[in-house]
């Protein structure tokens, strides 16, 4: 197949964006070239395009592939990531991972949470701010507070666990006013967290593996932080723990894989479980559009300690993505 490839990179943007962690989100460039030559080993034709307003100009052209490998995050917006499958939708050209309704949807953590609920899963009670106006919740403490619509661990720090109103206030108002979006806040739970990948589409979806994520030494403690995510190295143990072997890990896989169909994910991505003081899984977020880096992504860390070799996983997706290509080519 000729197979495309679309993407932000933070070298690309470094000068406009300047902030890093505003830039954290958006790919380096090694991980294009991962994914292009590992598209490459299975005899594909891969051709670089770019993001949302290269992928205009392309299609402008005339310009077609028989799938688009998809990792573009969009840079503006409440539906940013949806803006590149939505074009490719236009056109009618199949891609990897999810569609543009679903990547609405789950960037607002809200809305993923309303979903999950819906479908009888446990996530923990929460509640939304939008403005500085609102800043009070009735959600007993202690809460966590994240900004409802970023990725990588923005937004997230030692002071997002809060223990009462004053805290609350105090960051609720830091993240309404350096992300200009709501901010969701959440029972904080104060048990184990892990983050299963999953592999597939619908009924055909399946557990890959879960990753726990444990923090240690000079990082924030108790939370999975942008600086700890950004220096995980010194601060944050990984290990790959079998549901065989743990019974909590059972619970959460059933409960992520539950999420992945409900939200109606596709091909691969993460779903993110933390366990409550009495070792029940709550769903947290799903990631339909996984980092992909093959050093320091949380879905490449999981393979790598599961023994499977990065190039093994990015052919799993294309497979995925590929039975689309096939339904097109026969309907």
């Amino acid at each position: 197949m000729r197979i495309g490839l679309t993407y932000d990179l933070a070298s690309e943007h470094r000068e406009t964006l300047r902030d890093e962690e505003k830039l954290a989100e958006l790919d380096r460039d090694d991980t294009v070239d991962a994914i292009e030559a590992a598209v490459a080993k299975l005899g594909h034709e891969v051709v670089r395009i770019g993001g949302a307003k290269a992928l205009v100009g392309r299609l402008a052209a005339g310009e077609r592939w028989d799938l688009v490998f998809n990792i573009a995050e969009g840079l503006d917006g409440a539906a940013r990531e949806s803006q590149v499958p939505g074009l490719l939708d236009v056109y009618g050209i199949p891609y990897t991972f999810s569609d543009p309704l679903v990547l609405a949807v789950t960037l607002e953590k809200d809305l993923a949470k309303h979903v999950v609920r819906a479908a009888g899963l446990a996530t923990p009670d929460f509640a939304v701010i939008r403005s500085e106006a609102e800043l009070d919740v009735d959600l007993p403490y202690p809460l966590f507070v994240k900004p409802i619509a970023e990725g990588t661990s923005k937004g997230i720090g030692a002071d997002s666990v809060v223990r009462d109103a004053a805290s609350l206030r105090a960051t609720a108002t830091k993240l309404l006013r350096k992300f200009e979006q709501p901010v969701l806040v959440e029972r904080y739970l104060s048990g184990r967290e892990v983050t299963v990948g999953i592999l597939g589409s619908g009924r055909e979806a399946e557990v890959l593996g879960t990753l726990e994520v444990s923090i240690y030494g000079p990082g924030d403690q108790g939370v999975y932080s942008y600086d700890n995510k950004k220096k995980w190295e010194d601060r944050v143990a990984y290990a790959w723990v079998r549901p065989s072997e743990d019974e909590e890990i059972a619970a959460a896989e059933a409960l992520a894989l539950g999420a992945w169909r409900a939200l109606g994910c596709r091909d691969g991505g993460r779903v993110d479980v933390r366990f409550d003081d009495a070792g029940h899984p709550m769903f947290l977020e799903v990631n339909p559009l996984p980092g992909l880096s093959p050093i320091d992504s949380d879905l490449s860390i999981l393979v790598g300690k599961m023994g499977i070799e990065y190039d093994a996983l990015i052919a799993r997706i294309v497979d995925s993505a590929s039975k689309r290509v096939a339904a097109r080519g026969t309907g």
